[in-house]
């Protein structure tokens, strides 16, 4: 009976986010298939890259301007023209690859107009959560969002790969058109998302204030401000340690085994599903921020045990186990956000807070290769004193340095973490 309850209490989420995961699994095999293409096309590794960017930083840019049109506007109507225009995008790819016709510089501009639309899509679909969930099922639905991900991140490589076999590129775009007309559907004919209550606030402001009003909130709640920066500063060691630099690390440490590599992402995705699966049955935690805060400690503890591991196995069990935690860290992270920030707000609040926790990725991403290849790799390669005295620890040869690079961030990342867990200030949070 109860099941039946949460059931029916969750429909219209749950309706609205299994046709956005099928969708998301269309755009992800897109994606691969493109990354795959692009490669082929160049034959570098910045071709692959300065894809990411361009799918990356006009998101960004424009998160200000878009939380404020979310809490403006009607969210059915942003995500409806967010999704006609992916829809369009990849449209274009088809056309221009069935006529031969497709460039690289292409796919760069497409994916630049495509991730100006997502600045408007995510805020809209985050405030559209907030209304069609009651607050009780907040981690819930953030557990079910999180499975969503880790299930695509999973299939979309295998289906991707099976597709392109067998059918070639304009057969994943044709699936991805087909994912994208059932969520469309979907949205457009049986989800009704509520109006918010207090949205005409918004509209007595002038745009530019209503832009910045989620950063004046966050400026008036300082733990929740402190939070963000927190979670920017470990969004730039994670991206130097085993979030951004795992593929390279377990190349380089394991011979440049393709099987070790499987392994290792297999074992990301499985701990992101175990995760998100564990927040969606379990009870809501009373604690969250504390919850959050002990789950950073110990994501970044793990990074040292398999920063001194040469095994693959050591490698796998501590990838599993932090993404597990980072599943459930992020599903309570956002029930915080979604219970502390009145609802009428969450558009701007979210692309406030989403801006400033991201904005330092770019930097590590392009920090963390050069720090790599240029200072640590060499420093483990060529002999010292001081690297005499790591080698035992760290061993020598391809990927030492990397390792060492683990390490240190590791170490930060628990300080840091230990500081942010013990500071009175988060206790208004809990309340």
């Amino acid at each position: 009976m109860k099941n039946t309850s949460v059931f029916k209490e969750l429909k219209q989420f749950l309706l609205l986010w299994a046709s956005q995961a099928v969708s998301a699994l269309g755009t992800a095999m897109t994606n691969y298939a493109l990354v795959i293409w692009a490669y082929q096309q160049e034959g570098s590794a910045a071709s692959v890259t300065t894809l990411t960017l361009c799918s990356f930083m006009p998101t960004i840019l424009f998160r200000f301007v878009a939380g404020a049109m979310a809490d403006r506007w009607d969210k059915k109507h942003i995500m409806l023209i967010a999704d006609a225009f992916a829809a369009c995008g990849t449209a274009a790819v088809l056309v221009l690859y069935s006529l031969g016709q497709l460039r690289i510089w292409q796919l760069y501009t497409i994916n630049v107009l495509l991730s100006f639309m997502n600045a408007f899509q995510e805020p809209a679909s985050f405030a559209a959560t907030s209304m069609l969930v009651p607050e009780k099922h907040y981690a819930r639905a953030g557990g079910l969002q999180g499975v969503s991900g880790a299930v695509i991140s999973i299939l979309s490589p295998a289906l991707g790969s099976v597709l392109l076999a067998f059918g070639g590129m304009r057969v994943v775009l044709a699936f991805d058109l087909v994912s994208f007309a059932v969520a469309f559907a979907v949205l457009l004919f049986w989800i009704r998302i509520p109006r918010v209550p207090h949205a005409e606030k918004a509209r007595d402001e002038t745009f530019l204030r209503s832009c910045m009003a989620g950063m004046r909130y966050l400026k008036e709640h300082r733990a929740m401000l402190a939070m963000t920066l927190f979670i920017a500063a470990t969004n730039f060691l994670a991206k130097l340690g085993n979030d951004g630099m795992l593929v390279p690390f377990v190349l380089a440490r394991g011979g440049n085994e393709q099987q070790a590599l499987g392994l290792v992402q297999s074992a990301v995705s499985l701990g992101l599903l175990a995760g998100s699966l564990l927040v969606t049955v379990m009870k809501p935690v009373r604690q969250k921020v504390r919850l959050i805060f002990t789950a950073y400690v110990l994501i970044f503890a793990l990074s040292i045990p398999m920063s001194l591991s040469r095994s693959v196995w050591v490698w796998a069990v501590t990838a599993f186990a932090t993404y597990l935690l980072a599943a459930v860290m992020n599903a309570n992270l956002t029930v915080v956000i979604r219970s502390g920030v009145p609802i009428e707000m969450h558009g701007r609040v979210f692309s406030a807070r989403d801006t400033l926790q991201n904005c330092t990725i770019p930097l590590s991403l392009a920090l963390g290769g050069a720090l790599a290849d240029r200072v640590f790799e060499p420093f483990m390669a060529a002999d010292s004193p001081l690297q005499r005295l790591l080698v035992p620890i760290f061993g020598t040869g391809s990927g030492a340095g990397i390792a060492l690079m683990f390490f240190i961030v590791g170490c930060l990342g628990t300080i840091l973490s230990l500081w942010q867990l013990r500071r009175p200030l988060y206790r208004e949070l809990e309340r």
